[in-house]
């Protein structure tokens, strides 16, 4: 079934940046490194641009950024996604209680589709993960597949636990402890799974922050089936802070530029 359904690339960017604050720009568009353009010129790369580009690598055309009102610099920069050879579209999203509700926004125009999941302010490896989900949760019986990265720091992550089949047993968001090593940083999942998100939604009106790995978890619970497509030799960088912002752009500056 998901062979042959569309899919749609989603960037949740309803946040305020307020570790960043204050930011001239909305923080997806903050430069890191470079690209060569049609002419062999050099131009600044926002951040969100290597997300696109790896969602364009994985053969998806259309996608949807999510915004917060105010954030039209966005628009403005991306425009309908030429730049990108992508079809790019823009909602907005008025309920600031976590991106479940932000996904959300979406659901009248994904119902019928894949969906990807990606977050517009982080950067990560491989430039295939999309085109490896993708190609599990055509091949498996799963409702979701969430592409997982090795991590330290799992005081900031949503963690995952999964076994040896690569079915994932529990998401656990941002735990004081833990032995688990791999956190789950994009997504792909089915339109059984965004009915569902619809629905548990429904049930939880908006209130206390609530994180899209709760809900993931919710559907474990509920009886779906969310497999794992971990990248051993991944890596993943949010930009979030201005110490991990100054190590992307250490890590993505060329020495010419440096």
């Amino acid at each position: 079934m998901s062979q042959e359904l569309d899919v749609i690339g989603l960037l949740p960017a309803g946040g305020q940046a307020t570790r960043l604050a204050p930011l001239p720009l909305s923080k997806e568009l903050y430069p890191i490194g470079f690209w060569t353009d049609q002419d062999g010129k050099p131009k600044p790369k926002v951040v969100s641009h290597y997300l696109l580009e790896k969602m364009r690598l994985a053969g998806i055309t259309k996608a949807f950024f999510i915004l917060r009102p105010g954030k039209w610099d966005i628009p403005s920069y991306f425009g309908d996604g030429a730049i990108l050879d992508l079809h790019l579209g823009y909602l907005t999203v008025h309920v600031p209680d976590g991106v479940p509700y932000t996904l959300n926004q979406a659901y009248p125009f994904v119902q019928n589709a894949i969906v990807a999941l990606g977050f517009p302010d982080i950067l990560f490896q491989p430039d295939d993960a999309y085109k490896q989900v993708l190609t599990r949760l055509a091949a498996s019986q799963a409702d979701v597949v969430l592409g997982l990265f090795p991590t330290a720091q799992y005081w900031k992550a949503g963690m995952v636990e999964f076994d040896s089949a690569g079915q994932v047993l529990k998401i656990i968001e941002k735990p004081k402890q833990t032995d688990l090593k791999y956190m789950w940083a994009i997504a792909v999942w089915t339109p059984r799974f965004s009915q569902f998100l619809q629905q548990f939604l429904q049930t939880h009106p908006p209130g206390a922050e609530l994180p899209i790995g709760n809900v993931i978890q919710a559907g474990i619970a509920a009886g779906l089936r969310v497999e794992a497509e971990p990248f051993p030799a991944g890596s993943y960088l949010d930009v979030g802070t201005p110490e991990d912002l100054a190590r992307a752009i250490h890590q993505f500056t060329p020495t010419q530029f440096a």
